[in-house]
């Protein structure tokens, strides 16, 4: 409930408006329950990275001691091997259940933040209070905004430091399954998440469906960019078996096919096993790829757009926020 004492019929207009030092405290009087929730499930969150971050760099710290792979190894050192390959699908299971964190921040702290007041109609109170609509809805969608953002980004670097051991071992930072969690695109995702959670709630004005709309919203415009968008940042580059040079450290590996003596593509399953098992002359193997070293450069372009999509959805929320009816 807001707690401004209502305007007075014969007020003097000429009064200046509420505060944002008032506006964003009567903000926090209303969410800090939800605050503390998400604080202590990130806590957790980031808990369970540390603690499994530093078992998985002690086991990647006993590989690198072993001797290379071609030579005879030691009892100690297979140990150490298949313990590192059990890490590495934990932490792969964890990739995939961070996943769905930037939804759950988002569309959990974004819903509710106008939603819950247009469904039961405290707004109208809210309205009459001096702050105005704009600055009502500012104050409210401004300081989560950055607060959800900065956690995320925070939570990004513990990941990227509990993932580091699997990315120097070959897997590719530039690879879908990872990309969106590291680097500055999973704080990207995280706000995209909120502003399509805040315009949701204003829209259907129920909390609840607000909230499943914003997570299949989310992960409809995640699933295109991973499968669609995200490839044609910068032209791939392709590379055949018979050409000079390698895929270059932890590339993203896009498509692969084989060409016959013809040229013309295989698509036989049959035949392109036994070509992998017994490679023929004039056949050749094609591999469309990203190199790794466009990493930064495809962070800043997913961030750049993710950033300006947040910003004219929360534009769009404040617009149909002054625009609607008491």
């Amino acid at each position: 409930m807001t707690v401004f004492s209502p305007a007075q019929p014969g007020q003097d207009k000429s009064l200046r408006p509420v505060p944002w030092r008032r506006l964003g405290w009567v903000s926090w009087r209303q969410y800090r329950v939800s605050v503390v929730g998400g604080a202590v499930f990130l806590c957790v969150v980031a808990a369970y990275l540390l603690v499994m971050g530093l078992r998985i760099r002690t086991g990647y710290a006993s590989v690198a001691s072993c001797p290379q792979l071609g030579s005879r190894l030691s009892p100690t050192c297979t140990t150490a091997l298949m313990l590192f390959g059990g890490y590495h699908v934990w932490g792969e299971s964890t990739a995939a259940v961070m996943m769905a964190v930037p939804m759950l921040i988002g569309a959990f702290a974004g819903a509710p933040i106008l939603g819950r007041e247009l469904e039961v109609g405290t707004f109208r109170f809210a309205w009459t209070q001096g702050a105005g609509r704009t600055r009502w809805a500012l104050a409210r969608i401004a300081l989560p905004a950055v607060t959800v953002t900065v956690a995320a980004a925070a939570l990004s670097q513990l990941f990227g430091w509990f993932y580091y051991p699997f990315f120097a071992t070959g897997d590719s930072a530039l690879a879908p399954q990872y990309f969106e969690l590291t680097g500055i695109a999973f704080a990207a995702w995280t706000l995209a998440a909120f502003a399509i959670g805040t315009l949701a709630g204003v829209l259907i004005r129920r909390v609840v469906p607000a909230i499943a709309t914003a997570m299949a919203a989310w992960a409809g415009l995640l699933l295109v960019t991973s499968v669609y968008v995200r490839r044609h940042y910068q032209a791939a580059l392709s590379i055949h078996n018979g050409g000079h040079g390698g895929l270059g450290l932890s590339p993203w590996l896009i498509s692969q096919w084989w060409t016959g003596p013809n040229g013309k593509v295989i698509t036989s399953e049959n035949k392109i096993i036994a070509l992998l098992n017994h490679p023929q002359r004039g056949y050749t193997q094609w591999t469309t790829y990203q190199p790794g070293t466009r990493y930064w450069h495809f962070q800043l372009i997913e961030g750049g757009w993710l950033l300006a999509l947040s910003l004219l959805l929360i534009a769009a929320t404040i617009w149909l926020v002054r625009r609607r009816a008491a």
